[in-house]
């Protein structure tokens, strides 16, 4: 029989309803809102009053955009460092993890202090930058890759994941002749696939939002990334000091006019929407991840 619920309960799950509503609603709303802005016409927009919908719906700041070659080739870079980046750091990442997990590793006792100081005390931005020039990466697209390879937060998340894997498994398949290699990538790997791909997607979005390694250690155009372009454009536009880059791909506009603010916003959306559609596809994964990473029982 079904218990009929009380009326606390169903008072408490009212206010539990309105309360996430809400927070959807502030949460939500901004980023609805610069969708509207970057579909209206710039010249409407100015009037303000824009909330829901676009008044005159065009798509003419994309098209601007998608015009520019630098947004292009920025494009381009930052979906490159993000396809080559993630897989190369999680599979980086899991093979220490997966080192670290073994307590029997000689010295893993002064490994693991090791690896762990490094996430609270860095050597500071001039001496990073004097490592990196030294190892030839200065305007090189491989800066991407390799000076973030290994995050040692990530790796605590998958080795202690790891560490609660049934030990008969492992046993096992040694016993049928499996070494160490094929031990990590036939038993280990397939049954880390939620911690991995929680791995995959701070890894993943780390990418795809970076922008200062771009602006520090990269002086060619072609090497720019989306974030590096979009905080260009921002600051131009925002200072008031130059021409901004927005201003002119408004000017180049023949057909219906646009504006900073609507290539701003156009940008903005650029930037975020692609990331922000792969969620939905690894989210069964993400709590899973998270939590069996984070505690150890």
């Amino acid at each position: 029989m079904l218990r009929k619920s009380a009326p606390s309960d169903l008072a408490f799950n009212a206010i539990v309803y309105v309360f996430l509503a809400f927070v959807f609603v502030v949460t939500f709303y901004p980023f609805w809102n610069i969708l509207v802005v970057s579909f209206n016409d710039a010249t409407d927009s100015v009037r303000g009053g824009l909330y829901l919908w676009p008044r005159v719906f065009t798509a003419e700041s994309y098209r601007s955009i998608f015009r520019n070659e630098e947004l292009l080739g920025s494009v381009q870079v930052t979906v490159l460092r993000t396809v080559i980046g993630t897989p190369l750091s999680v599979l980086a990442v899991s093979m220490m993890a997966y080192a670290l997990s073994k307590r029997e590793l000689i010295a893993w006792r002064w490994f693991s202090l090791f690896f762990i100081f490094t996430m609270y005390f860095g050597g500071g931005l001039i001496p990073t930058y004097m490592v990196i020039k030294s190892l030839g990466l200065i305007d090189s697209f491989w800066v991407f890759i390799f000076p973030g390879l290994i995050g040692v937060f990530l790796m605590i998340l998958i080795r202690t994941y790891m560490e609660q894997l049934p030990a008969e498994l492992e046993e096992s398949a040694k016993m049928d002749g499996a070494n160490d290699l094929q031990l990590f990538a036939r038993v280990v790997l397939p049954l880390c696939v939620p911690v991995l791909a929680t791995v995959a997607l701070f890894v993943g979005i780390g990418h795809w939002n970076s922008w200062y390694d771009s602006y520090i250690y990269t002086y060619k155009p072609g090497l720019k990334t989306l974030q590096a372009v979009l905080v260009k454009i921002l600051n131009q536009y925002q200072t008031g000091a130059m021409v901004s880059e927005a201003e002119q791909l408004a000017n180049s506009s023949k057909r219906i006019p646009v504006s900073g603010e609507s290539i701003r916003m156009a940008v903005t959306m650029v930037a975020t929407l692609p990331i922000v559609l792969v969620y939905p596809f690894i989210q069964r994964f993400f709590v899973k991840g998270i939590m069996m990473g984070a505690i150890k029982s």
